[in-house]
């Protein structure tokens, strides 16, 4: 699928028109996958006319090519919002793992998209995790000179991290819907604490 997005609507009211579909779309394709999916599915469910949808989207590819990317920025705004009065990286780490188990919780139709992606749209899923890649790479990079973290190999890091978030997420999404996520931060903290090596330092609830 490579395709060229039409621009952003200039408008407010094309804004939230835009955003009305693709919250349509993400429904539909959650629930239909993508091939049983049509162009009539998703205007129906956004309770707009086709030819409204064709004015900010040229093909049912399009659309979930921008359901895709744009979960990504909505995940990027609520991490970015939580760890911004953050002490240090390892808070911020912390902070940003229980806001995104959160938000896939609220999102159960993440994963069902992002594993559909990855099957009729390669491109896209690897772009959807490449830019995570590399917003993360310089921050961890930037703790460990300010003595935050240990020095190591950054990039090998942010996908340890990625790794951590992801399957982590989808757990907490489909399998206990949530029920799990203190318990999970809690275990993530006292491993980026104090490692997975034995120890003295107790093992107690400390976040």
């Amino acid at each position: 699928m490579n395709m060229i997005a039409k621009p952003q609507p200039k408008t407010k009211r094309g804004r939230e028109r835009r955003a009305q579909i693709l919250a349509a779309a993400e429904d539909v394709f959650s629930e239909m996958g993508f091939t049983a999916a049509s162009i009539a599915d998703i205007t129906r469910r956004a309770g707009t006319a086709q030819g409204t949808l064709y004015l900010y989207f040229d093909s049912k590819d399009e659309i979930f090519r921008e359901v895709m990317l744009d979960l990504g920025r909505q995940i990027r705004r609520e991490s970015s919002r939580a760890i911004e009065d953050a002490t240090d990286r390892i808070d911020a780490e912390i902070r940003g793992l229980e806001t995104y188990l959160r938000f896939v919780v609220r999102r159960p139709s993440v994963y069902r998209i992002v594993q559909q992606c990855a099957v009729v749209d390669r491109t896209t899923w690897r772009e959807f995790y490449q830019t995570v890649f590399d917003r993360y790479v310089p921050h961890l990079q930037a703790a460990a000179d300010r003595e935050e973290l240990s020095q190591g190999d950054a990039e090998v890091r942010a996908w340890m991290m990625i790794g951590i978030f992801t399957l982590m997420g989808e757990r907490v999404s489909d399998w206990d819907n949530g029920k799990d996520i203190d318990r999970i931060v809690t275990e993530f903290s006292s491993l980026l604490r104090y490692g997975i090596a034995p120890r003295d330092e107790p093992t107690s609830n400390t976040r």
